[in-house]
């Protein structure tokens, strides 16, 4: 039996913080130093990408070893687990939706469904169907219009609870549509399935993902600089096209965000073989196997502390708090993750799940 591969929760780990950082700024507030702002907006995009990746490489860690022994009634316990998982997944993310409408995990639940189908294919065809989702993308945009809904100036969506407004913002608009980001979580399977044990290949896979990252990056940048013909009204429509911003999610940012979750992954792999016991490897280790409940904590009591002490001031604090109660809030999840697995096995929502869904 293989032995857990640390730098996947290492990777889980520094996601988390980097969604804890992105949201907090959506929440309280983002206005104040530019050097602040420029830091909070390295994670925008990027860490969420890289989490729904993580799920990916985890579906595949988990049914790995089923799928190679062609073990059915193994494979077929598994999926059954799995569904349950996606299915509470999704019941989580709707149930606190009205106190935040960014939530991911109900369209992470959805996803799970979606990859579940690919479980037995090959490796060019998990490629295949999540590139198709990536560059059917942009032919929606020119079907439906999306900005159907938002209010992007408050980021409020009108008609949320409609079945139309629901369906829409599921599959289309929402923070983190189904179509295409679906392909993360495939791109994600498909690294999963690779021969991460082997140094040698995750070397290679952390080289070629950097390149393509910041390949990436200077043709998004190159493409932005010659169209615009420096008018700042065409930069900042062509940004929306032709950068990496999430929403919408068109291809260079979606590619643009396997390309660093790749590199990320990889690269917290390499880190924590080589220094597994390093003190900070081993409290990001601990931190990654509580992400769940420390992505829910962060809604529930992160914000829900700072909305009881402060009614009214969401959205109107600086982003020096909103950032600097990020770092605090991510470093009070470190220490409780070190604390809790002393004593436990797993964390208190990931053992609430294993116990609902086994």
């Amino acid at each position: 039996m293989n032995k857990r591969i640390i730098g996947i929760d290492v990777a889980r780990a520094l996601a988390v913080i980097g969604m804890i950082i992105v949201n907090f700024k959506m929440v309280f507030g983002s206005e104040g130093s530019n050097w602040v702002k420029n830091f909070a907006s390295i994670f925008e995009g990027k860490a969420a990408a890289t989490f729904v990746v993580l799920a990916g490489v985890g579906l595949a860690l988990t049914t790995k070893k089923a799928i190679q022994t062609n073990n059915i009634e193994k494979l077929k316990t598994a999926k059954k687990r799995i569904t349950k998982r996606a299915l509470l997944l999704f019941l989580i993310g709707i149930s606190y939706i009205a106190i935040w409408p960014a939530d991911i995990l109900h369209f992470y639940g959805v996803y799970i469904f979606i990859v579940l189908l690919l479980l037995k294919s090959s490796g060019r065809f998990i490629l295949l169907s999540g590139t198709i989702l990536i560059l059917g993308y942009p032919l929606l945009m020119i079907i439906w219009n999306y900005e159907t809904g938002w209010n992007f100036d408050t980021f409020n969506y009108q008609n949320f609870w409609t079945v139309k407004g629901f369906v829409r913002n599921l599959f289309y608009n929402g923070f983190h549509p189904v179509l295409p980001w679906t392909a993360f979580m495939i791109f994600g399977y498909w690294f999963g399935k690779q021969d991460l044990q082997n140094a040698n290949y995750v070397k290679r896979l952390f080289v070629y993902s950097i390149i393509t990252f910041i390949s990436i990056q200077l043709i998004s940048l190159l493409l932005i600089s010659l169209l615009s013909d420096g008018t700042e009204q065409m930069t900042k429509e062509l940004t929306e096209v032709l950068g990496t911003s999430p929403m919408p999610p068109l291809p260079i940012y979606m590619f643009n965000g396997i390309a660093i979750a790749f590199t990320i992954i990889s690269a917290c792999i390499l880190i924590g073989e080589k220094y597994e016991n390093n003190k900070i490897i081993s409290a990001l280790n601990k931190t990654g196997q509580l992400a769940l409940t420390f992505y829910v904590a962060h809604v529930v009591l992160g914000m829900g502390i700072v909305d009881a002490i402060n009614p009214g001031k969401l959205g109107l604090l600086s982003v020096e708090f909103s950032v600097g109660y990020a770092i605090v809030f991510s470093l009070l999840c470190i220490l409780f993750a070190i604390i809790w697995l002393k004593y436990k096995k797993s964390g208190p929502l990931e053992w609430v799940f294993r116990k609902l869904t086994n």
